[in-house]
């Protein structure tokens, strides 16, 4: 189950990166409003608050795929061979392994 659930969500890695830029320019704008509102209105320092929650979200988001995506990768390599025995006797076997097939002379 968590391994159908690391490749579906790192299966876009584009997607997630720009999922994670929309985060970080969120939280630019966020700071920037907080910092308005340190000198300005309060309503700006709130406003900015919501908008970070926002950013901190959708950053994480995008994170979680890219880092998901990664993971994936190393689930891939490490996962087991199949090979498949078709056909076999005493002097030869005909094997299907990682998709391509094989003609083992046994001696």
């Amino acid at each position: 189950m968590l391994k159908k659930w690391v490749f579906r969500l790192g299966s876009d890695p584009k997607l997630s990166l720009k999922r994670f830029l929309r985060g970080l320019a969120l939280f630019v704008l966020a700071v920037i409003f907080i910092a308005i509102g340190y000198y300005g209105p309060a309503l700006f320092q709130l406003i900015g608050l919501i908008i970070l929650a926002l950013a901190l979200l959708l950053a994480g988001w995008g994170y979680l795929g890219i880092f998901a995506n990664r993971f994936a990768q190393v689930l891939e390599r490490s996962s087991p061979k199949i090979t498949t025995l078709i056909f076999g006797n005493k002097s030869s076997a005909i094997i299907y392994s990682n998709n391509c097939w094989l003609l083992t002379i046994l001696r």
